[in-house]
């Protein structure tokens, strides 16, 4: 029997909250999905372990086998509702800092002007991720290079992750180490569970998505996604020659409007047809 390993990110990708109509019993349809024994299920956030468990309860989701949380810095195993951290995760990553901690990468970016970078709420951040708000009118890419390059001269390999809150009109930067990617961590779990990648899908919406969507797994981006992040990953695939890796949701499976759970239903459909048999 195949397995298929479904990851997928929450916010406004399985979660319903943002501007766009969800359809109506959608997440009823991916819950019955996610109970069949030949899906491994995989939410990846950036919500911490106590705010991925307030979105499984608010939205009903159905319970996953692993999280991938704190935007790729910790990874659980859950187990009748009992979650374990993976520790060999937490040493992949830790290596990248070289003996630094969270408190010398506050000290560094502190003397770092003209950003706007303000620490995020301390239940936000933890040992390998350093979090804050910023001007959601700054320019992202110059953020990004100027917080790498400062943070590498001191010998700290770093993932800087840069996304938009349309809710709370703020940019969100994140400071990682560099395997601390929503993708390697993806790739780390793919291994552990031996899971090839013909059987991987990534589901996402935004630009903090864009390293899986443009990875080469093949990749989901829901019918909600902005025009923009929907160019970006699309260029950067043709630009690979992996454009086929890629599918965006229309809305045409089922009479469901293809926004949210629903995009994800539809992509699953399109790399797996069998799928299809099972959502009837």
């Amino acid at each position: 029997m195949k397995t298929i390993l479904l990851c997928s990110d929450l916010d406004r990708t399985l979660l319903p909250n943002g501007a766009q109509l969800e359809s109506p019993k959608v997440r009823k349809v991916f819950s019955k999905l996610a109970a069949r024994e030949e899906i491994l299920l995989a939410y990846v956030s950036g919500r911490n372990e106590q705010l991925v468990k307030e979105a499984i309860s608010k939205y009903q989701l159905p319970d996953p086998q692993f999280v991938i949380g704190d935007v790729g810095t910790t990874l659980y195993r859950i187990h009748r509702r009992a979650w374990e951290l993976d520790k060999n995760w937490q040493q992949e990553i830790g290596r990248d800092w070289h003996g630094n901690n969270r408190d010398d990468v506050v000290t560094l970016l502190s003397d770092l002007d003209g950003f706007d970078l303000r620490l995020q709420e301390e239940e936000k951040q933890n040992s390998y991720k350093v979090s804050y708000y910023t001007n959601p009118q700054l320019d992202m890419k110059a953020i990004r290079k100027k917080v790498s390059a400062l943070l590498t001269e001191h010998g700290i390999d770093t993932s800087v992750i840069w996304s938009l809150d349309e809710k709370e009109h703020c940019g969100l930067l994140d400071i990682l180490p560099q395997r601390a990617s929503k993708l390697h961590a993806i790739r780390f779990l793919m291994k552990e569970e031996e899971i090839p990648e013909a059987s991987t899908v990534f589901a996402g919406d935004s630009g903090n998505d864009l390293d899986a969507l443009t990875s080469g797994l093949q990749a989901i981006l829901v019918k909600n996604s902005t025009a923009d992040v929907q160019k970006a990953a699309l260029e950067e695939l043709e630009e690979k020659g992996l454009a086929d890796c890629l599918f965006i949701a229309r809305g045409d499976l089922q009479g469901m409007n293809g926004n949210y759970a629903a995009g994800v239903l539809e992509g699953l459909v399109y790399f797996f047809p069998e799928i299809a048999d099972w959502l009837d």
